[in-house]
């Protein structure tokens, strides 16, 4: 049928050639751990030898396989077999860490020694002698307080002009 749309099919561990690169002799178990994954295939018989397959079937096309076994000796790495070649070369990967240098702060006083300064018997008490206080003084002609705003009435107005009154 045309126009099928047809899933990209992976399967066991993911092996690339820049994972191979990385690998050098004599690396321990833990740090061919680290670069290439637990292995899929762990034979009990044989727990100096990592098997690591991983196969490809990109969108139904045919299916494409790698394979690769590493051997150890003593827990070192010792050998690699398989479908990918270690690189001779050293690998040399750019680093994307940052050091960031943040200078020392000059504190007078750590907030720990503020706060339980606040607490000290020998600390200086506010007492109104040692407070200026500003007074201010208030006209009341010209400043009105929030309620004087609206006009309510008065209570003997009301009780004079009762509905019923206007009613009859």
């Amino acid at each position: 049928m045309p126009w099928v749309y047809s899933l990209d099919i992976q399967q066991g561990n993911i092996i690339n050639q820049d994972m191979i690169d990385q690998l050098r002799p004599k690396m321990t178990k833990r740090q061919v751990l680290y670069i290439m994954g637990s292995s899929m295939l762990v034979d009990i018989f044989h727990q100096e030898r990592w098997d690591y397959l991983y196969s490809e079937q990109p969108g139904g096309e045919s299916r494409k396989q790698k394979r690769l076994s590493l051997f150890f000796k003593d827990d070192l790495l010792a050998g690699v077999q398989g479908d990918f070649r270690p690189s001779s070369l050293p690998v040399i990967k750019p680093s994307y860490e940052v050091t960031v240098e943040v200078p020392e702060r000059q504190l007078e006083k750590t907030m720990w020694e503020k706060i339980t300064g606040l607490f000290e018997e020998d600390s200086p008490t506010i007492t109104a002698d040692n407070v200026e206080m500003e007074t201010k003084e208030i006209n009341t002609e010209e400043e009105k307080s929030f309620w004087d705003v609206f006009d309510f009435g008065s209570d003997t107005e009301a009780s004079a002009e009762s509905p019923a009154d206007n009613n009859e």
